[in-house]
């Protein structure tokens, strides 16, 4: 009688998670712009436990609740903390000094050595978390 021969099936490599990506953009960046990255990631987190971490356009991180809470780019001057829906969140603090112009989009831009509001970021993510969860979707056109 022949044994059932059984073997192992090679695991498959497995692709890395967004959060996977954004630690490797903060690695790969080795210096003040990756420090800048992790801190701001850090708060976002703190602000929104249910925050979602996403990879979008060709390298960008994204944190969402209900819709995109921000983006977090990396220029040679500046990390970049683009809110979404920017213009509808309260920015008590004057936190947004960057895309001030368009209806929709806000942003911030962390220059090297330069101080954040932790505070002030938490709260205007948890702003921005709530424009997300109480916004009415756009209607459709044909809609009554």
């Amino acid at each position: 009688m022949k044994r059932a021969v059984t073997t192992k099936k090679e695991a498959e490599p497995k692709e890395p998670s967004p959060s996977d990506l954004i630690d490797a953009r903060i690695n790969e960046l080795g210096d003040w712009r990756g420090e800048t990255l992790a801190r701001v990631r850090a708060i976002i987190r703190e602000a929104d436990p249910d925050v979602v971490e996403t990879w979008k356009w060709r390298g960008v991180p994204v944190w969402e609740d209900a819709g995109i809470i921000c983006t977090g780019e990396t220029y040679k001057a500046v990390v970049k903390l683009t809110f979404a829906k920017g213009a509808s969140v309260e920015d008590p603090a004057k936190l947004f000094n960057s895309s001030l112009e368009g209806n929709t989009r806000r942003a911030i831009d962390i220059r090297e050595g330069e101080q954040i509001d932790e505070a002030a970021l938490r709260a205007l993510v948890q702003a921005a978390v709530l424009v997300n969860k109480t916004r009415k979707p756009a209607s459709k056109k044909g809609d009554a």
